[in-house]
């Protein structure tokens, strides 16, 4: 069996998944952050929600949820307060996490636009599809 070429569109899709990878956690690690946190934030960044909401929007045990909060709160990103009609218990971002999270966010779209920009709309689309596919057929 032959090894699998560097010019391969597979092998194209890995390094660049890897690049990106790499370039999403730069900023997580410049402001003191873990991997995950930015689900947190951009969760949060929607609107402030109970803990129990939080932890099965991101399929974390409210044990790791916890924990992660924690970290959160203590670096002032979270705040704890009552949210929604209810006024029940929660977790909502504080005015350095919005910018924080807004940074991150606009770090993504810089990143979404060098792999897209080139493309036209329709293109673009397409390509999301054809991604999603693949990652379905991969997904067991």
């Amino acid at each position: 069996m032959s090894r699998p070429s560097s010019r391969s569109t597979l092998y194209r899709l890995i390094e660049a998944g890897q690049l990106a990878h790499r370039a999403l956690l730069l900023p997580l690690a410049e402001r003191g952050l873990e991997p995950g946190d930015d689900a947190i934030l951009f969760e949060l960044g929607r609107s402030g929600t109970t803990e129990m909401e939080l932890a099965a929007e991101l399929g974390l045990s409210e044990v790791a949820l916890t924990t992660r909060l924690s970290r959160l709160i203590d670096r002032g990103l979270v705040t704890r307060q009552a949210v929604g009609p209810e006024l029940a218990d929660g977790v909502a971002l504080s005015e350095r996490g919005v910018r924080i999270r807004n940074g991150l966010a606009d770090h993504w779209t810089q990143l979404e636009e060098a792999l897209m920009g080139e493309l036209k709309p329709k293109q673009r689309k397409k390509l999301g599809e054809r991604l999603k596919r693949f990652v379905d057929l991969l997904s067991f």
